[in-house]
């Protein structure tokens, strides 16, 4: 298991699925790179973010294989997910019980389940199914094993409590499609 850092962070060894063409995908890769980054060197989300936009979100894209990021949306997630870290770990270390820990998952793992934890806490816009969908496609665009099944079970155990009514389906008071 890798998580393909570097000097520049975290490369993923694909790009995800729908960054060809989504710059909310695109922004979702860069902020788990940012977080990545805020871990590994102690920076602050707020140093982080603008480093990213200023710079960064032009390397996402060379060759032309992802959209471009959407800069409100990455600076949403990565300050979001920042300012909400013991909150979101305490929801992902109750999901990870009684075999894993937080803590002993490596960074990039990490940022993924804060990202996708504070995605379904917090941005009510994105539906659930799509959120762990997303994050599911960025485990696999870093990782080769277990991880995205791993991103999904925690995700889906999350999404059962925050969005209860969205994820109880139709004729259950779920959303419809």
């Amino acid at each position: 298991m890798t998580d393909g850092s570097s000097k520049s962070g975290p490369k993923p060894r694909s790009v995800p699925k729908r960054a060809r063409s989504a710059p909310r995908t695109t922004a979702r890769l860069a902020a788990a790179q940012a977080l990545y980054e805020m871990e590994v060197a102690g920076k602050s989300g707020h140093e982080v973010v603008p480093e990213f936009v200023a710079s960064r979100f032009a390397g996402l894209i060379e060759g032309g294989d992802m959209a471009p990021a959407d800069p409100r949306f990455f600076e949403r997630l990565v300050l979001g997910v920042a300012g909400e870290v013991p909150t979101l770990d305490r929801m992902l270390a109750d999901c990870l019980q009684p075999e894993g820990h937080l803590e002993r998952l490596e960074i990039v793992l990490r940022a993924i389940l804060r990202l996708g934890a504070y995605e379904l806490l917090a941005v009510a816009e994105v539906p659930a199914r799509v959120a762990i969908s997303e994050y599911v496609d960025l485990a696999h665009a870093f990782f080769a094993g277990r991880e995205p099944a791993l991103v999904n079970g925690v995700l889906d155990k999350i999404a059962r409590v925050v969005r209860e009514d969205e994820i109880a389906g139709p004729g259950r008071g779920g959303a419809s499609s």
